[in-house]
């Protein structure tokens, strides 16, 4: 879904989010809440000036909006694979980003990410994933890696890959293979001002993935490992 009609519907008493280049940024007002909002869009894909400048706006609104709620909206391919944002160090500015937005939550700011579009690979761990409530539209496209792509890598024919993505989230892309993982907290439909609403009111920072996937019966082992590891330790 185009951006506009998202934040049209989540802040129906009015906002004044504007596009510059691929980034997002702007407050809207849902109920009582004014929320801070930084995204991306045209399925862009995070370089060190994206996510420096999104970092940037994150500790803005730290230093100038105490306990503001922030709220990511996800439309990226994913982090760019160019030599040129590899030799800058893009695994560092995207770390810093993360850090950025683990500081803002511990200084009190809810953070909400929602997933309009897509979200790929290492453009959606610095800010989509860290958030305390994930959520994404139904239609949203959501993966790691492509089924042809991790065939190639696994070495494990597409074909196979097809036929285990029937029955196991894991290998299989979309927002509610997610959902079923853990991966998301929610998925959001129809007034997307009362979820949004909603999720303010319940933001929880707690990690509960790994418990989400053995609920929803898409991520079995998670939890199994963890325990195990803290037992052995």
């Amino acid at each position: 879904m185009e951006w506009k009609k998202v934040v049209d519907k989540m802040f129906p008493a009015g906002h004044d989010v504007q596009q510059e280049g691929d980034l997002l940024l702007g407050y809207g007002s849902c109920g009582k809440h004014t929320v801070a909002v930084i995204g991306t869009t045209n399925h862009t894909e995070v370089g060190v000036e994206l996510a420096l400048a999104m970092a940037t706006e994150v500790l803005a609104v730290i230093r100038n909006e105490p306990g503001r709620p922030i709220l990511f909206l996800v439309d990226t391919s994913g982090q760019r694979l160019r030599h040129r944002d590899e030799m800058l160090g893009l695994n560092g500015y995207m770390a810093h980003l993360a850090k950025c937005v683990d500081m803002a939550r511990r200084w009190d700011h809810p953070i909400i990410s929602l997933v309009y579009e897509q979200a790929l690979s290492g453009g959606f761990l610095a800010n989509g994933m860290m958030a305390d409530v994930c959520a994404a539209l139904p239609e949203a496209e959501i993966r790691v890696m492509g089924l042809a792509a991790m065939a190639r890598v696994t070495r494990i024919s597409e074909e196979r890959l097809t036929e285990l993505s029937i029955s196991s989230p894991v290998f299989a892309p979309g927002a509610k293979n997610y959902l079923k993982m853990g991966g998301l907290d929610e998925l959001w439909e129809g007034d997307l001002s009362a979820c949004l609403t909603n999720a303010l009111e319940h933001v929880d920072a707690t990690d509960h993935r790994r418990f989400r996937g053995i609920e929803r019966g898409g991520r079995m082992l998670a939890d199994v490992v963890v325990k195990r590891v803290l037992n052995s330790a």
